[in-house]
């Protein structure tokens, strides 16, 4: 019998198999690459670049977990390698640990200044971290060097469009598509900045683009909608909503803004019932997490209970669902109110209130709790279901008697004057007025005008100090129950959508209200009256950012009324 010589394995080449992995893995060919690195890794499990590589894989699979494990591990092994800092930096960010990001590209740089990807990538960190400002110094320095590269500008263009540039930010979305025609998420977000530069028509062509090329884009939808509503399209807002919701059922956007185009339309109760998405739409914090006690919808009688009826928005939704407190004491229940403090006096003399609360005060034993602005939901409320028993407030007789003599030495016709809402609302550039824009109004003979305007905007108090029929009280209102007693004195109250003519409406008293062609739903989209406020006359513009013509009508009914004296 012949003896065969023993067959010899050949040794494993651990630097041929990293350089064979590595041509793999430039090819594309990542799960052959795969396979070498792990080959190595289980011969030299602290091979640093089989760990980098091997992570670096693991993350063009999204497989983020293992790659913050195994790069991890390698950056313990070489903590100095730059390359390794920026991909492990990729990850975090994916991970949302952008200020762990931030460290690993500073310390890259600290080793390869001037390095064009970790100062790109440091730029979406600063913007993850809403830190726009600094990001846009690093997207700046890259397109100093290159000015065309698509990622940079992209990412610029989206630093611009938070910090309120919206004209640069479109210059920039308009660069890469001059590149890349085709590009989803340049054109959405040009979409986008046209919608900020309230140029719909346009913004809709472009969503439409958008969803040409990417049909289940639930965004380009939702944006697709809001640029239909800015157009008074609200039918086919409604079908655009829909399409994003059916893409993604728990978009709360899509739901909250369908919401509104429904309640528009007045389709209450539908309407009010997407409502309830507003708690879980971008930017909105839901406070019901910080009550005790049951959530109230209207499921069940209340009987003798005690229900909480907290505030959550703007004085003038306070003012407008407060109506709902007096139908709950009716019913048996026992309502009380947590409500913004400059709304406490006014809203403690509502019918059937308990207690009225300013938010921070301790609150007394509660049962259950609705939040104001789903009682109309709790209620289903239609149209012709509306609470109309107005005045549901009145002004309280001391605050009366501290303004009345101020008021009653005015002559002619006392017109109460309110042009602008709160500065920080979204809205506030397309409801707000310059105050120049009212001349026709100061103009008339026979008028007092007398400015309840809280907040003065640069120049306004020198432009007020120019007419002789002009009194400003608005630096000597303390709260609301102030503004309501100048409300209750004079014969009529202009002014634009703000809590000032929730507050009007609800006392009964006239008022004028001047209408953003895109209106705010409780207005709808046509007539001269509000189910809400019967009181009330609407002034509306007839095109986009017309307040000349709403003006100038808003003056001739007022020379009218100045006729009657």
């Amino acid at each position: 019998m012949r003896n065969c010589a023993a067959v010899q394995s050949r040794p494993f080449n651990i630097a041929q198999a990293l350089q064979e992995a590595v041509t793999l893995h430039q090819q594309g060919r990542l799960r052959e690459a795969e396979k070498l690195y792990a080959r190595v890794l289980k011969a030299a499990p602290d091979n640093f670049d089989a760990l980098h590589l091997l992570g670096l894989i693991k993350a063009q699979n999204s497989q983020m977990g293992d790659a913050y494990r195994l790069m991890s591990a390698a950056l313990k092994i070489n903590p100095n390698a730059p390359d390794a800092l920026i991909n492990f930096a990729n990850v975090l960010h994916a991970l949302k640990r952008d200020s762990d990001a931030l460290d690993c590209l500073d310390k890259a740089l600290a080793l390869r200044p001037g390095d064009l990807e970790a100062t790109l990538y440091r730029g979406n960190a600063l913007a993850a971290l809403d830190r726009a400002q600094d990001a846009l110094s690093c997207f700046d320095a890259v397109l100093a060097r290159n000015p065309h590269r698509g990622d940079a500008l992209l990412n610029r263009g989206t630093a611009l469009a938070k910090l309120g540039h919206h004209a640069q930010a479109l210059a920039d979305f308009d660069a890469v598509i001059a590149q890349a025609p085709n590009h989803v998420e340049a054109l959405y977000n040009r979409g986008t900045a046209l919608l900020d530069l309230d140029r719909h028509i346009e913004a809709l062509e472009t969503f439409d683009r958008v969803l040409a090329l990417a049909a289940q884009h639930a965004k380009a939808w939702n944006n697709r909608g809001r640029a239909l509503q800015a157009l008074n399209r609200h039918e086919e807002a409604v079908a655009s909503f829909e399409k994003a919701i059916a893409t993604d059922k728990n978009y709360a956007d899509a739901h909250s803004n369908l919401a509104l185009s429904l309640l528009t339309l007045g389709e209450l109760h539908r309407g009010f019932t997407e409502y309830e998405w507003r708690w879980k739409r971008t930017g909105m914090s839901d406070t019901r997490r910080g009550y005790r006690g049951r959530l109230w919808l209207g499921e069940f009688p209340l009987g003798q209970r005690t229900i909480l009826l907290p505030a959550e928005q703007g004085l003038g939704d306070t003012i407008q669902f407060a109506r709902y407190a007096p139908l709950l004491a009716r019913a048996g229940a026992t309502p009380i109110l947590e409500v913004h403090p400059e709304l406490k006096a006014l809203l403690t003399n509502v019918e059937g209130v308990a207690s009225c609360h300013a938010r921070g005060e301790a609150l007394p034993a509660y049962d259950y709790y609705c939040p104001l602005g789903s009682l109309p939901l709790a209620f289903k409320t239609e149209p012709a279901t509306i609470p109309a028993d107005i005045p549901y407030l009145s002004a309280d007789d001391a605050s009366v008697a501290k303004w009345r003599p101020a008021i009653e030495a005015l002559a002619g016709k006392r017109v109460a004057l309110a042009w602008a809402g709160n500065a920080r609302h979204p809205n506030d550039r397309t409801r707000s007025i310059d105050l120049k824009l009212l001349e026709p109004l100061f103009a008339l003979e026979g008028v007092s005008f007398i400015s309840i305007q809280r907040e003065l905007r640069d120049g306004d108090a020198a432009h007020l100090a120019r007419h002789y029929n002009v009194t400003h009280v608005g630096d000597n209102l303390a709260d609301m129950a102030d503004t309501a007693a100048i409300v209750a004195l004079v014969d009529l109250t202009i002014a634009v959508d703000t809590s000032v003519v929730h507050l009007a409406g609800a006392m009964g008293r006239d008022a004028w209200v001047l209408v953003p062609f895109s209106p705010d739903w409780r207005w709808t989209l046509g007539g001269e009256r509000s189910l809400w406020y019967p009181q009330a006359k609407l002034f509306r513009q007839l095109t986009h950012g017309d307040w000349p013509s709403a003006i100038a009508t808003a003056r001739d009914a007022l020379l009218r009324v100045a006729a009657k004296q």
